[in-house]
């Protein structure tokens, strides 16, 4: 399923769903980020996706890194939280949605790389490589903000 993303655009659509997510920052201990390409726009992001019932914010996020890259990931703490009203996905199905979304900062704990069906590469990068990829600016912004080092502790 297709999807486009509007950031603080007077011509998005209105939300019509609001869903709890989760993103996940993984770094190798050498500085270098773990990134897919989506299948959906094309462009690089986090791993992460939307919590689903009976699952805990960090369970999602540890389970969706799983789904998305092959890898199992120990969670280390909170990059930060994400809920500007102005940033909506729309889907080809209707569904316009806002997300409220936590990034975790992960290492990885075991698996192997791989593709899903959400995604056409997985790679790993140097935090220098980033800023030439495509990604959306909220995404941008969660990278950024995990390369400035504030960070709150995980709770």
């Amino acid at each position: 399923m297709g999807r486009r993303d509007y950031e603080d655009d007077p011509d998005a659509p209105e939300a019509n769903s609001l869903v709890p997510a989760a993103s996940v920052i993984v770094t190798d201990g050498k500085g270098s980020i773990l990134l897919q390409r989506r299948t959906d726009n094309g462009m690089w992001a986090l791993p992460g996706g939307a919590m689903e019932f009976g699952e805990s914010l960090p369970d999602c996020a540890i389970r969706e890194t799983r789904e998305e890259t092959g890898l199992d990931v120990e969670l280390l703490g909170i990059v930060g939280t994400y809920s500007n009203p102005g940033h909506v996905f729309a889907y080809d199905d209707g569904e316009v949605r806002q997300e409220f979304s936590i990034c975790f900062l992960a290492r990885p704990a075991g698996g192997q790389l791989a593709v899903s069906d959400e995604s056409t590469e997985v790679q790993w990068f140097g935090q220098s490589e980033v800023d030439a990829l495509p990604m959306v600016a909220s995404i941008r912004k969660r990278v950024d903000d995990w390369r400035s080092g504030a960070m709150p502790a995980l709770r």
